[in-house]
């Protein structure tokens, strides 16, 4: 029988909380999270531990889970019935965001988004109306500038153009739209980061930088620099996305998605406990000092 390595158990485990302190704030029990982990263990044994690419038995998902085969079944019916909620206007959202972003005829000489005029009889195709037209003729442009406005994608200006708060549809109140993308970005990079570990295929990108001996000064610094870079790391990776997707779109092949990422945080550090300053361990950064640039 194989053993557990307990730097896997370790790394579950620092992966885990804050995922439970998320739950403990929404008020998720212990209870609840059990039942949810056999739907997501008995979806993904019988997904991808198949043996010979054929359907698996009750028997051998129980094997391999560790689940009772009465809740086998019982899951995998209702695995089959259930689908993943995507709130209505994300997809509408990141596209509208994606154009505003990205077109040169809605970036300024900057390339940054124009702040637009509300309406098509005050800035023709260049307006809030004729961006979401370019879309959808059929959503009218009023309902996406209240949502949005509600959830604080976008604000007016004084002139009383449309304003984009943020580069990405991040929304910064609507729980429901937030919580999606909550999910999307932490499964691809946890997805990223276990394909990796597991090994056999070519590793994704799956870096960050490391450093626990910072003032609070410091850390403002480089979360300003982190932000600046990173949006326009983004923007361009998402500009070269859409012109290669329109390019793409005749293609017959299987399609692929992807979805390239930055993150930033920090929090106090708690010192360890010792009875001699000479005891106290140097900072990981000086330790790593020939690898500052680690796999995360």
């Amino acid at each position: 029988m194989s053993t557990i390595p307990p730097t896997l158990v370790s790394a579950l485990k620092q992966v885990l909380r804050p995922l439970i302190k998320l739950m403990l704030a929404k008020g998720l029990t212990f209870t609840y999270l059990i039942e949810l982990l056999k739907e997501i263990f008995v979806e993904i044994a019988d997904k991808d531990y198949k043996i010979n690419n054929k359907p698996s038995t009750d028997s051998h998902l129980s094997l391999l889970t560790g689940i009772h085969r009465k809740d086998i079944k019982r899951l995998r019916n209702y695995s089959q019935t259930v689908e993943e909620a995507i709130p209505p206007n994300v997809s509408l959202g990141s596209r509208l965001v994606s154009i505003w972003t990205s077109e040169t005829r809605f970036l300024d000489e900057n390339n940054q988004p124009k702040p637009l005029p509300r309406f098509i009889k005050e800035g023709g195709e260049i307006s809030f109306e004729g961006l979401v037209a370019s879309v959808s003729k059929d959503i009218r442009s009023r309902v996406v500038l209240d949502e949005w406005l509600r959830i604080g994608i976008v604000h007016f200006n004084d002139e009383k153009c449309v304003c984009l708060n943020t580069a990405a549809f991040v929304p910064s109140q609507g729980f429901d739209e937030k919580a999606y993308y909550f999910g999307e970005s932490l499964h691809d990079h946890a997805a990223a980061a276990t394909s990796n570990l597991l090994g056999g295929a070519k590793p994704y990108l799956e870096r960050s930088v490391y450093y626990d001996a910072l003032s609070a000064s410091s850390i403002q610094q480089l979360a300003e620099q982190s932000e600046k870079l990173g949006m326009e790391t983004l923007l361009a990776i998402n500009k070269q996305a859409m012109a290669l997707e329109q390019e793409d779109i005749l293609e017959k092949n299987s399609k692929y998605r992807m979805r390239f990422g930055i993150y930033f945080y920090s929090e106090p550090v708690t010192p360890p406990i010792s009875n001699n300053e000479l005891d106290q361990p140097l900072p990981r950064s000086l330790v790593e000092a020939e690898n500052n640039i680690t796999q995360s």
